[in-house]
């Protein structure tokens, strides 16, 4: 009986310890690679997505400048020199941030580039300062002009080569951590093959972690950035999911720049509206740029309240993207610059027949706003922003449309002082109205 006790001690005693040499190696192995994982995650999110929004905000930096820089040689106007200096500051502070360590190799190339054109644009700064235009138009030609396309090329390569990276990081994330999975449950299988059955809580609990975060890494690399993986705790699990949920937000961020949405219409705002019209010129794809602007907004909102007047520009939303979604393309965008102010932005041919639109269907709607006595009447008496008691019509709308071949080279500043221009001038007429620049 003492044999057979001894025997099957030293049964169980070996199946434990071969169980316990897998379920060791299996974490052990489980362990490593997500350390590797944890680093991987690390340098994509602080150096590889840091560089690549550095790399994308020169870019519109030096298209900036090189609009403003032809308006100014052309136009010799003082207030473009004060914008294009500010343009040179906010230059000159992502180069400082791109230098910070650590810098690979590519990023030291590039860095040299930058360097050599702010030498070339510095030249050009002291040229404008003394106003001597023929010399600064020659270092313009001669000198910063070549460098800025060098650098805008050598830019659009590197920026796609750093997206490259970050795909093949984020591939190779999930691809690691899929082989983890795999070898982890391979290990954790033969030792329960081969000895006595092991906790069930710790196969389940590690199969959980290793597919929750294989699961996290498909669905952040499918664009899925608001994924958490559902795990809890102080572990390495839980610390790379934390890792994960931060890069998710991370790029979530960056998702954001381009839909800074007010938040009462839920629209994009301002960076989104010039972010869009820089890109479309910057691709010489011609559009329209529309600017809605509400008549006697103020004094509607005076009379009935401020709650009121956010039912009217949130209506006012709804109605522009139900004009949009009707009569413009997917393409097209919807933004709310703030108060009683928005922009459309649509193809070449469509913004007069989307002016038109909103026209109509704001006259439709705008009786609605107002109690039956303001509707029969037409108009109240209210104070206008001297405080001078006067009669006020019920709110109209006006909207401003600016083809951007309207210019030979088109820019925001420029279309931003048209729309003002014949905003003010629909602004003066009786009822809703639309008003197309027509002119060269």
């Amino acid at each position: 009986m003492r044999s057979l006790f001894s025997t099957v001690t030293k049964k169980v005693i070996i199946g434990y310890l071969v169980i316990l040499f897998f379920s060791l190696s299996a974490v052990g192995f489980a362990l490593f690679h997500l350390y590797e994982q944890t680093s991987a995650t690390e340098r994509l999110v602080n150096v590889e997505f840091r560089i690549f929004e550095l790399v994308r905000d020169l870019q519109q930096n030096l298209l900036a400048q090189e609009n403003i820089e032809k308006q100014l040689l052309i136009l010799k106007d003082p207030a473009l020199s004060e914008l294009r200096l500010s343009r040179n500051h906010e230059f000159a502070r992502y180069a400082l941030a791109l230098s910070r360590p650590p810098v690979a190799d590519p990023v030291k190339h590039l860095i040299q580039i930058v360097e050599n054109y702010r030498r070339a644009d510095n030249q050009l700064s002291e040229a404008l300062f003394l106003e001597n235009w023929d010399q600064a138009q020659k270092i313009s030609t001669e000198i910063t002009v070549p460098l800025r396309n060098q650098l805008l090329n050598y830019l659009a390569e590197f920026r796609q080569q750093q997206q490259q990276t970050i795909n093949t990081g984020l591939a190779k994330l999930s691809k690691n951590t899929e082989d983890a999975f795999q070898m982890t449950v391979l290990l954790t299988f033969i030792g329960i093959l081969l000895s006595a059955p092991v906790p069930l809580t710790v196969v389940l609990s590690i199969h959980r972690s290793v597919k929750a975060l294989k699961e996290a890494t498909q669905k952040i690399s499918a664009g899925r950035f608001d994924h958490r993986p559902n795990l809890t705790g102080s572990d390495e699990f839980a610390q790379l999911a934390g890792e994960f949920t931060r890069m998710g937000e991370k790029l979530s961020e960056l998702e954001q720049l381009q839909l800074d949405a007010n938040p009462l219409t839920q629209l994009p705002g301002n960076r989104a509206i010039d972010r869009e019209i820089v890109m479309r010129i910057s691709r010489r794809e011609p559009f329209s740029h529309l600017y809605i602007d509400l008549d006697n907004f103020k004094v509607y909102s005076d009379r009935y309240g401020y709650k009121a007047g956010s039912d009217v520009i949130a209506k006012v939303a709804d109605l522009l993207k139900k004009v949009v979604g009707d009569h413009g393309c997917p393409q097209d965008l919807v933004g709310h610059i703030g108060g009683d102010d928005y922009v459309v932005i649509s193809r070449l041919e469509s913004g007069e027949l989307l002016a038109q639109k909103i026209v109509e269907g704001f006259d439709e709607i705008a009786p609605d706003f107002y109690t039956k006595e303001d509707r029969e009447i037409g108009s109240f008496v209210g104070e206008d922003r001297y405080g001078i008691e006067r009669t006020f019509s019920l709110m109209t709308i006006s909207v401003a449309v600016i083809p951007s071949d309207h210019y030979e080279y088109p820019s925001r500043l420029a279309i931003s002082q048209d729309c003002a221009r014949v905003k003010e001038y629909l602004k003066v007429q009786s009822g809703s109205n639309y008003m197309v620049e027509r002119r060269k």
